[in-house]
């Protein structure tokens, strides 16, 4: 145990954020640098290392808290690190990006604030890349056989570096120009800079993991084709088929999806624009969908300049607090929460559902109406007499995801069975209909969080080594339980 009285005698300390006048002027990481390190120490040592580490249970990878809490607590780094990345081969993008389920689940948290358990794990893989700890783990013998990873994000890479480090030659094919995924394009700089999505692709080079970008399997190369090639594939495709809005008024210029008005704020910290073709500047934006991705439009829309930011939610605003019978510890409760680009203002908007859009005489959207909604006998039906009308010039819609792309053809061409919730069905081992033809992440899932997109990267390798070698020293898979309930 860190220390016994770690968590009588330390208050709950959070990373500080960078003034709000300051960071919205620029692209970088909001928090302050260096700011959790004089204090991650004491924050690591209020870890009271339960008997039973309900922390772990929150945990999709598995990763091993209380353990590195005490390394932490040591200032033991190098310890440290070598327990993180037994089960996370990222933690520098789950510490930056994961909503943090570990903390629902600590058992601190039944009557005081939670242990930091991600700020002490961003704490220790930082400490860890300055101090030189992170290195490429090069396979002794290679074993013969290919596999290809079909897409970038968290749930492709973390397959394909576990695929290299048991000797499988692997490649991994991504149709945008740059290696990433939604870590690179969907993800704003401020909340995570993109160098530290370099550093890992340097890492897994060195390793041997081979890249090949601005390839859509599907259309640039056949599915057929490709499985001719390789002994495996994995398929981290994710979940990119967004949902619409089907109102009167969608078809006006000015209304995007969000994933069409992210990436290319990001082009532009690439040094692909100048500016971006989609911008907020000097404009009334309105996001539509109160998640994650909302806010990160939210964020991009304030650093954009814009006049105005409001977020519609079609959902009652949740509670300050979890509630003790419908969301009881050690679940992971849906909670009022405050981003960082909550904080740089905008007005957000609970309870109210879009009717249509107006427009100018060029086409061009201009107002956004709405209703208030309302429960009724378990259906959102919507309330007389609140219809109203907002500024918005730009519109950008955030309402989540339906399922994999269909319309390159990839599933087709590969004979893909789907599962009741159009995604990409599989089997214990995470392999598909097909055989030698594996899933993992959003894709055979759906959308979720990166830490499940990491844990299921790791297990649909085990279940490729396994296939291609008959055995497997892997780790073993994280198996989805009723946690699945709890993200």
């Amino acid at each position: 145990m860190a220390d016994p009285k770690g968590f009588l005698n330390h208050g709950r300390e959070v990373a500080k954020s960078r003034p709000v006048e300051e960071r919205v002027k620029d692209w970088n990481e909001v928090y302050v640098p260096g700011s959790l390190l004089p204090i991650i120490s004491k924050q690591a040592s209020r870890c009271m290392d339960c008997g039973i580490p309900f922390c772990h249970n929150g945990c999709p990878l598995g990763n091993l808290i209380p353990e590195w809490n005490d390394y932490a607590y040591r200032e033991d780094w190098a310890a440290a690190s070598e327990r993180l990345h037994a089960t996370n081969n990222f933690p520098e993008f789950t510490g930056r990006l994961c909503p943090a389920p570990c903390e629902s689940a600590c058992v601190l948290g039944i009557n005081q604030p939670p242990v930091t358990i991600k700020n002490v794990e961003v704490s220790i893989i930082d400490k860890a890349w300055e101090t030189g700890d992170v290195a490429p783990q090069i396979p002794e013998r290679l074993s013969g056989k290919t596999v290809a990873v079909v897409g970038s994000g968290p749930a492709g890479l973390a397959a394909a570096q576990q695929l290299t480090r048991a000797g499988h030659t692997v490649a991994v094919y991504e149709r945008a120009d740059r290696i990433g995924g939604l870590l690179r394009y969907g993800i704003p700089e401020f909340k995570m800079e993109k160098r530290h999505i370099n550093r890992r692709i340097e890492q897994m080079r060195a390793e041997g993991t081979r890249f090949r970008t601005g390839i859509e399997i599907g259309r640039d190369l056949k599915a057929t084709d490709l499985k001719k090639r390789y002994d495996a594939i994995v398929l981290a495709v994710g979940a990119t088929t967004a949902r619409d809005l089907p109102v009167p008024g969608r078809e006006l210029k000015g209304i995007y999806q969000a994933m069409e008005y992210l990436p290319l704020a990001n082009k532009v910290q690439e040094g692909d624009f100048v500016a971006p073709p989609i911008s907020a500047e000097g404009k009334h934006v309105v996001v539509i969908g109160g998640g994650d991705t909302g806010a990160d439009c939210v964020g991009t829309a304030h650093r954009q300049g814009a006049a105005s930011v409001t977020q519609l939610e079609i959902m009652p605003r949740p509670n300050d607090e979890r509630h003790p019978v419908n969301q009881p510890w050690p679940t992971f409760p849906m909670l009022y929460k405050v981003t960082s680009a909550h904080e740089e203002g905008g007005e957000r908007v609970y309870s109210v559902s879009t009717t249509h859009f107006e427009g100018d005489e060029d086409g061009n959207v201009q107002w956004l109406h709405l209703t208030e909604v309302e429960f009724v006998e378990g259906k959102l039906t919507q309330k007389p007499g609140t219809e109203r009308k907002i500024p918005a010039q730009l519109v950008t819609l955030a309402m989540g995801f339906t399922g994999t792309d269909r319309e390159n053809g990839l599933v087709e061409q590969f004979g893909l069975e789907l599962d009741e919730r159009g995604n990409i069905a599989r089997d214990e081992d995470y392999q598909t209909n097909v055989p030698g033809v594996f899933v993992a992440g959003d894709a055979g899932r759906g959308q979720s969080l990166i830490v499940w997109a990491i844990a299921e990267g790791r297990s649909a390798a085990r279940g490729v080594d396994r296939h291609l070698t008959g055995a497997s020293e892997l780790p073993a898979p994280i198996r989805p339980t009723d946690r699945a309930l709890m993200v």
